[in-house]
């Protein structure tokens, strides 16, 4: 058996702890996508024909703990093995049969709650194949009612749900569901279009409800509650749990609403509260004193104070973690002992204002390419399949849209509103979505990477969601492609753009690039309100080179217009150029030829091994 783990999620996106996916191949044609799901951070383990113990033995004896099996080979030999295995829809792993290929990757089992149909895209994202869908919500592009919420952070409650999604197939009048509590903007999915919205609390019950109590219909709870928790040193566990459960009972709060608790940093090492923080899977933040006084409660306390510096825990903690716009719903709340127990506890409870678990949500940032779907790479796919929103520019989204799934949000920002952009992704993270932020070519060259990162480090750091960047193809690369071989010797970029840097910055970088004799590639060369700078590059670059040293113009790179043409320094077309195109300049020794630009590898003289 080869183990592997580059899946980093220990947990579910709802915060329960993962379940190991298996890999498993019954033929030697079987080993290369083994190893390829392996190498993709696919799969925890992969076990092939030549393993011991073998594929049937790990499939059965694995069963009742892992989470999905990857099953390479057709799907009647895959129906046999796990027959005899099946106990129940809600207890069964997830089985996707795919073939030796990776070209088809088709959900057996437990498409929707156990994740197999989310589990066959990703498969079809890395490899470049297809998931085969047959379900019917698949077929009709609507919201699988029973498993969509998980990708919004939420947790599944009680309901019938084996009849709510036997009434969504059949189709024959709109599902009601109500959207109480959470984020709404899952209502704006193409996949939600044809569900019926009740929003008066006297309507009939409707048979999907989001909201943070317990009661009648199929349930959704989001993760918009925060417990705010102090207590006495060696406090029991018994009475931390009978103040937590009595409370959230008593208010018909569902416990699958919590987020997560938080109390004062000097309690950080207390048993209980960590005891229960593991036990409820709940992730706990502590504050300093200095933080919790500094937010107004209603029942502060002066011997509190006395004792912690600040004058509340409980109902400060909670109003802090809950994020921006939170209400105290329950306010402070003390519980003493009972029989044998120690110590006392408070506690407050803070209502989000939509939902807010920084902890469960994913920030990726993906660098779309030059706009083909043809180069964009296999990680950044993976990525964009597995978000539950798209932030962008719109145009940049246009050009990603035929892989944009129903089930995923799309949100279109503007040209020049990058920090808003980043601003929003970041929000919809910490609220516990995978959100990915795009941007084209590499974001992290003039792009959105920086920025997105400064946001990220200036919330505190048990407070963030995950970040990760994601690469692509910049302009340049496909620039030099096209162009034939420029960037064999050193090369810099620089953005004529004065937007963000003052253009005395911007011309001593361009003196110091022509005195260093680099190949030089210019961004955002000329636009309409900045249509002198780039013959001013022209003159400082000339300093430094030749007037016969070629140029390539590359425009609308990797798009259906796509244009390059070469050109030399000395006779430049600047009027030709304009925001879509890249100026890519050679050095001394650079030279055009049978309409390739190339740059040697060394100065004329240099010797190469």
């Amino acid at each position: 058996m080869t183990s592997h783990s580059s899946l980093n999620a220990t947990r579910t996106a709802d915060g329960a702890p993962r379940r190991p996916i298996w890999a498993l191949g019954f033929s030697a044609a079987s080993t290369p996508l083994l190893e390829r799901l392996a190498q993709a951070g696919l799969v925890d383990g992969r076990v092939g024909p030549d393993d011991e113990p073998m594929p049937r033995d790990c499939l059965a004896d694995q069963w009742p703990s892992a989470g999905a099996f990857v099953i390479v080979g057709a799907c009647g030999l895959v129906t046999r093995l796990i027959a005899p295995l099946l106990t129940g829809k809600d207890s069964d792993p997830a089985v996707v049969v795919v073939d030796a290929e990776g070209r088809f990757a088709i959900p057996l089992l437990g498409g929707h709650a156990a994740g197999a149909d989310r589990l066959s895209q990703r498969i079809a994202a890395s490899f470049g194949g297809q998931a085969v869908l047959t379900g019917a919500t698949a077929a009709a592009a609507r919201l699988s009612l029973d498993s969509f919420g998980t990708a919004w952070g939420w947790r599944r409650g009680a309901g019938d749900w084996n009849a709510l999604m036997h009434a969504a197939a059949r189709g024959e009048e709109p599902v009601a569901v109500e959207a109480r509590h959470g984020s709404r903007r899952w209502l704006e999915l193409p996949a939600a279009a044809g569900l019926q919205t009740v929003c008066s609390p006297d309507a009939a019950h409707p048979a999907m409800v989001v909201d943070i109590h317990a009661g009648q219909g199929c349930r959704w709870h989001p993760p918009s509650l925060w417990l705010g928790l102090g207590c006495e040193r060696n406090t029991s566990l018994t009475l931390l749990e009978r103040l937590v459960d009595q409370t959230l009972a008593e208010l018909q709060l569902a416990p699958e609403a919590v987020a997560g608790l938080a109390s004062i940093d000097r309690k950080a090492d207390e048993p209980a509260l960590l005891a229960l923080a593991a036990q409820r899977q709940w992730p706990v933040r502590w504050f300093a004193a200095a933080s919790l006084a500094d937010v107004p409660v209603p029942n502060p306390s002066p011997a509190v104070a006395q004792e912690m510096g600040t004058a509340s825990v409980a109902e400060a903690a909670a109003l802090l973690v809950a994020g921006p716009g939170a209400q105290l719903l329950q306010a402070k709340r003390i519980e003493r002992t009972s029989g044998g127990e120690q110590g006392a506890a408070t506690l407050a409870i803070a209502l989000a204002e939509s939902q807010w678990a920084p902890q469960r949500g994913q920030l990726h940032l993906v660098g779309s390419g030059p706009g083909s779907l043809d180069l964009l790479t296999g990680d950044a796919r993976r990525a964009l399949a597995d978000a539950t929103v798209w932030v962008g520019y719109g145009l940049y989204l246009d050009l990603l849209e035929p892989l944009r799934r129903p089930d995923q949000l799309r949100c279109d920002g503007q040209l020049t509103e990058e920090r808003a952009r980043c601003a929003l992704a970041l929000e919809l993270a910490s609220q516990g979505l995978n959100v990915a932020l795009v941007s084209s070519g590499d974001s992290g060259i003039y792009a959105m990477a920086g920025l997105a990162l400064e946001l990220w480090l200036a919330q505190p750091a048990d407070g963030r969601p995950s970040f990760a960047v994601h690469p692509g193809i910049s302009a340049l690369q496909l620039a030099a492609a096209r162009a034939g071989a420029p960037l064999m010797h050193d090369f810099c970029t620089i953005s004529l753009s004065d937007r963000l840097t003052p253009w005395a910055v911007i011309e001593r970088r361009l003196q110091a690039a022509a005195t260093g004799d680099f190949v030089v590639a210019l961004y955002n060369p000329r636009s309409q309100g900045r249509d002198w700078q780039l013959a001013r590059a022209q003159e400082l670059l000339l300093q430094g080179r030749p007037a016969s040293t070629p140029v390539a113009l590359a425009r609308q790179l990797g798009r259906a217009d796509e244009a390059v043409s070469l050109h030399t320094l000395g006779e430049l077309p600047v009027e030709q150029v304009d925001m879509l195109t890249l100026v890519l300049v050679g050095n001394s020794s650079s030279y055009a030829r049978d309409g390739r630009m190339v740059t040697p590898r060394g100065y004329p003289g240099a010797e190469l091994s």
